[in-house]
């Protein structure tokens, strides 16, 4: 069968690979000259299991009310008059009850699970190298508040099979020595030694290689127009190379994993997904004192931020901003966020030289992912990752293969248009939110 995926970043390029591994012809499309040049390029590292928690839960409405009017603060909602933005949101409070976030936890924490077994195994495969590191990630808090919600969330993971335990003060400094320069108090943490960190930017590059040797190709620097309905399904898609005249693509199957800028494209044919887009940050620092920089991946809650190793510099990513599609670089939290690795970390690194990167996350409301067939029969979707989808990109790149090859996927999640053994009233509930 010949598929067309839109979109090179994690997702798109994860489903070339693993499409192309069950023997179907794959051409990607991405308007970028090289794949992982969006959302996927400077993140924060993180194959994070643990990070399972969704931002929309019930401690998260009376944050959001104390960081009001602050323009550094980790989560930012810039409002506007914009109608999606405010129905996202008013999904967002609803997703906060109790029983919504921990069914989220479970749908996350599932997929998690499948998704770093996917990577491992590919990486076994194919002896792909990418800055990674297998030290496990360590949340540590700074207050006895947040402390106590921290160990709540990691009890609630471990129902679903995520090792995260509770560590105290010294063992947070055990784990990571590099902790004991900080000159905020640090009163405790959890760890999941089976997490992960690496360069998703490197993964990707050099995953789209690995496809382009078995026969994938790889249409750079093509915008994708608009998709192109026939006879109940999509017959095609019109696209455009640099200044080149516009062209359409034909497929048996179409795969949009555009990120933030999915639910674009398809709304013109009646779909409405929940999918925002959130503004992150991240800060790449040249480490300049080996022993005070950290080699564990750690994940400061409170600040809403990540910490990562990627060979000799060290990246910090997170917090985010609602604010539409802007991309410009907002240096009010750029610098909060220097400041805070600072307060951390004072020397570990070459402050002159950090770099500062921003990226439109797609998130859903619940941060679930949307990843199976839409109402079209022949159009997939996988996207909606949030901040997870360095985490989740293998799995459901996997999955999303088995479910174009009619095969429901070995992992307990709400897929779009899955009827049977896996499906349930979660799945029915988001393949509405996908048609």
């Amino acid at each position: 069968m010949r598929v067309l995926v839109l979109g090179s970043g994690l997702l798109g390029t994860t489903s070339a690979w693993y499409l192309s591994q069950r023997g179907h012809e794959v051409v990607v499309v991405d308007r970028q000259p090289g794949s992982g040049l969006e959302t996927s390029f400077a993140n924060g590292g993180q194959i994070s299991v643990s990070h399972a928690e969704p931002w929309a839960n019930p401690h998260a409405p009376a944050q959001i009310v104390r960081w009001l009017g602050r323009e550094d603060a980790p989560l930012l909602f810039r409002l506007r008059a914009d109608p999606a933005m405010w129905a996202w949101g008013l999904r967002f409070l609803l997703e906060c009850l109790p029983s919504r976030t921990h069914r989220n936890i479970a749908q996350l924490v599932n997929l998690g699970i499948y998704s770093r077994a996917a990577l491992q195994s590919l990486r076994r495969d194919t002896g792909i190298t990418y800055d990674h590191l297998e030290r496990g990630i360590l949340h540590f808090f700074t207050t006895p508040a947040s402390l106590a919600a921290g160990v709540e969330a990691a009890a609630a993971m471990r129902e679903y099979g995520c090792d995260s335990q509770p560590v105290t003060r010294e063992e947070c400094f055990a784990l990571e020595p590099a902790l004991r320069n900080a000159t905020v108090d640090i009163v405790g943490g959890t760890f999941t030694s089976t997490d992960e960190s690496g360069n998703a930017h490197v993964f990707t590059k050099k995953l789209a290689a690995l496809c382009a040797s078995r026969g994938v190709r790889f249409e750079y620097d093509t915008r994708v127009i608009a998709l192109k309905p026939e006879g109940g399904a999509i017959g095609s898609v019109a696209v455009q190379t640099g200044t080149q005249p516009a062209r359409e693509l034909r497929a048996d199957a179409y795969v949009v994993a555009l990120g933030s800028y999915s639910p674009l494209l398809l709304r013109p044919l009646g779909l409405s997904v929940p999918v925002y887009p959130a503004k992150g940050y991240s800060v790449t620092l040249p480490v300049r004192t080996e022993d005070e920089a950290p080699v564990v991946s750690l994940t400061d809650d409170e600040q809403k931020l990540v910490f990562s190793r990627l060979g000799n510099e060290l990246r910090v990513a997170g917090t985010a901003e609602l604010n539409g599609y802007n991309t410009e670089i907002n240096p009010v939290r750029c610098e909060a966020i220097v400041a805070r690795v600072k307060s951390l970390f004072p020397r570990a690194g070459d402050f002159s030289q950090a770099r500062f990167w921003t990226g439109l996350r797609p998130a859903t409301p619940g941060n679930v992912p949307l990843i199976g067939q839409s109402r079209i029969p022949n159009l997939y979707l996988n996207t909606g990752h949030g901040t997870l989808g360095w985490t989740h990109s293998c799995g459901s790149g996997k999955a999303l293969a088995e479910l174009i090859d009619g095969r429901v996927p070995d992992v307990d999640f709400a897929f779009l248009g899955v009827q049977g053994r896996r499906a349930g009233p979660v799945a029915t509930a988001r393949a509405r939110d996908a048609h």
